[in-house]
């Protein structure tokens, strides 16, 4: 069996909604599970979080693959419907669907539901992605308030870009102008993401929405998850398959884009971007060998990395491999890489055989 593994540490999951309820108390938690849990495995993050008071995913496939499981508590789509066809199963399976645009009104107002729906009003605060114009939310409301298959309008919500950044005032800027525009209409709101819970406690509101930091995974730009208490939950690791003793001006790889500056040995790792890990991970990228640092040397292949060992020469074919996860943070590894830990835990692969850790 190829060495390769995603240990998915469901402990830590728990853990860290521990955190998020500590930082923002008294608040509803809506776990951000979508993209297949951020790449943990959909299901497994919701059994995981059933601590929870609800969970977000971004569309109808992904919410009946939570019902299909037994899984019922309150689901969002925070993506809303895509088309009216979807309003059935919606209405069916007791989910609740965010309303950003008026094309989903009108397909509510002519739709012939026997069951109504419960709906979010996403107001569009300066993200500029999805939601109501400010000066159009109240319209909106009344709107989806007046309309037959209109159970309830539960709230208000909205989505902060900037947060990731605690010296961007654009974050209060946008708090301040949903709350204006809300002031006077009924049901609860909802503008922290996972940056907004931890740094920007005016954001609280009923509702949270967590979702990288339920990961372990600092939501901040340069920032760590340990600095916030979290624990990551998932770590990709593997072994060395081979130890080479390569001498001076010897080429590693493919296009030969790393040549040994002496004689010196070189690690194989049975891990590559076929596996999910960043191609464009530059030389000098860590890797964990045996719980110490090594550099990555040498292009990325598909099923296969290389890493220096001249300051671990007892290494040998066989020895532990963390490419990123306990001991060696995944945000480290994509700002190395130029990209952002999202991305890195999203984009595992189906071939990576996977461990739960319930410890």
């Amino acid at each position: 069996m190829r060495a390769t593994q995603v240990i998915v540490d469901l402990a830590a999951l728990r853990h860290n909604l521990a955190q998020a309820r500590a930082a923002a108390p008294g608040r509803h938690i809506m776990a951000a599970i979508k993209a297949n849990g951020y790449g943990h495995g959909l299901i497994r993050v919701a059994r995981a979080l059933e601590a929870a008071d609800g969970f977000g995913v971004a569309c109808i496939d992904e919410a009946m693959q939570l019902r299909e499981a037994g899984i019922n508590k309150p689901v969002t789509l925070l993506e809303g419907f895509f088309s009216a066809d979807e309003l059935v199963p919606i209405a069916r399976h007791r989910l609740v669907t965010v309303v950003h645009h008026f094309e989903q009104v009108a397909m509510l107002e002519q739709s012939a539901l026997t069951t109504p729906v419960r709906v979010w009003l996403k107001i569009d605060s300066g993200m500029h992605r999805l939601g109501f114009a400010p000066q159009r939310a109240h319209a909106a409301w009344e709107r989806l308030h007046a309309c037959r298959n209109v159970a309830e309008v539960v709230g208000c919500m909205t989505h902060l870009p900037n947060a990731d950044d605690l010296d961007d005032p654009a974050t209060i800027r946008q708090v301040a102008l949903f709350r204006q525009v809300t002031a006077e209409l009924p049901g609860v709101r909802s503008i922290a993401n996972s940056a907004a819970l931890l740094g920007w406690p005016q954001a609280h509101a009923e509702w949270v929405r967590p979702g990288i930091m339920l990961y372990g995974i600092s939501p901040f730009v340069g920032g760590r998850g340990d600095r916030h208490g979290l624990r990551p939950v998932m770590t990709l690791r593997s072994e060395l398959i081979a130890v080479n003793h390569l001498k001076r001006g010897d080429a590693i790889g493919y296009g030969g884009a790393w040549v040994c500056p002496e004689d010196m040995t070189v690690g194989v790792v049975a891990a590559g971007y076929g596996d999910g890990y960043p191609r464009h991970a530059p030389n000098g990228t860590p890797v964990l060998l045996n719980g110490r640092r090594v550099p990555l040397v040498g292009r990325v292949s598909m099923d296969m990395l290389t890493v220096d060992l001249r300051d671990q020469p007892q290494a040998r074919s066989g020895d532990p491999v963390v490419l990123w996860g306990e001991g060696l943070a995944v945000e480290e590894i994509a700002e190395y890489a130029g990209t952002l830990p999202y991305e890195l835990v999203c984009q595992v692969m189906p071939r990576v055989a996977l461990v739960e850790n319930d410890a």
